[in-house]
């Protein structure tokens, strides 16, 4: 008997208000609905839920698959249009999906373990470059999803904000005026633009089989290919090293595997960084800090 976890329950009505528990409440429906709709038998949820509900289960012909629900239906149906212009390129397969119910059935990468899991970071870079080398395209014809430019948007809500509060805000100015700059001069200089997982990160890369990788939750985000390292470049940064020795080294393989420019790569970073310590004052935090420490690391870099 399924049972969707108290934690999860608290998670959406967090997120979502009273709505969230409303969907929440009635996910065994839907689950139902599903199986027998596609055909598989559902099993557990997984441990690490947060933002969707994602679940194992095994169709009747013993093929193991993934079922993801998500409250957010245009996001999955972001994801699932980003997986299938993926496909065949080292993404997860979508076996079906219903984008109106916030549904999607989703290939099981097996045994699936996590990038992460490989604690050598020269290796496990090595085979991010091998994934990142095979997994992009240029924008699919007719296709909608965000800009470079729409992506950062935090970071001119931020300066809109404070300039009708008529007050100083909490970020430091110098920071918030470079990023803007560098991501000006970024969008301004890309020469050609991308499909972007927008989200590539060690533990959104898992093993398929006994050699191959696939990559899992794209954001889908139009623009500069040099910003689909960013996200890897940001977990486990001390792993093997201080942070700035960890980032040298990771940039200066990709830049020799991947035939990217290492200074593009780090004016991307002093962006995200002040994007990251927009996002956390939009969402009520305090801990901004963290995100200016992602942009003075990557400007260190550019130095």
């Amino acid at each position: 008997m399924i049972a969707i976890p108290h934690t999860f329950m608290k998670r959406m009505h967090e997120l979502h208000g009273e709505q969230g528990v409303a969907w929440s409440e009635a996910l065994l429906r839907l689950i139902a609905d599903c199986a027998s709709r596609f055909d598989f038998s559902p099993e557990v949820p997984f441990s690490n839920l947060s933002y969707n509900f994602v679940l194992r289960a095994t169709r009747k012909d013993g093929k193991r698959v993934v079922l993801k629900l998500s409250y957010k239906k245009s996001e999955l149906a972001r994801e699932v249009s980003v997986l299938r212009a993926f496909e065949g390129r080292g993404a997860i397969q979508v076996l079906d999906a219903d984008e109106e119910r916030g549904v999607a059935l989703l290939e099981s990468a097996e045994p699936g373990i996590p990038l992460s899991t490989i604690e050598n970071d020269a290796l496990a870079t090595d085979i991010f470059c091998e994934v990142f080398r095979s997994l992009h395209l240029p924008p699919p014809k007719g296709s909608e999803y965000p800009s470079m430019k729409q992506h950062f948007a935090a970071i001119e809500r931020y300066r809109e904000r404070i300039k009708d509060m008529e007050v100083d805000g909490p970020l430091p100015p110098s920071w918030v005026e470079n990023a803007e700059e560098c991501l000006e001069y970024l969008i301004a200089t890309t020469s050609e633009n991308f499909l972007l997982h927008g989200d590539l990160h060690h533990d959104n890369i898992l093993r398929q089989g006994e050699e191959k990788w696939a990559v899992i939750d794209p954001k889908g985000i139009i623009g500069d290919i040099h910003f689909d390292t960013i996200q890897y470049l940001l977990n486990y940064e001390d792993r093997g090293g201080d942070c700035e020795q960890v980032l040298h080294n990771r940039v200066e393989k990709m830049a020799d595997r991947l035939g990217l420019d290492p200074r593009r790569i780090a004016m991307w970073g002093v962006a995200r960084g002040v994007l990251e310590a927009c996002w956390t004052i939009e969402d009520g935090g305090t801990d901004w800090h963290r995100g200016i420490q992602i942009t003075e690391r990557f400007a260190k870099f550019l130095d």
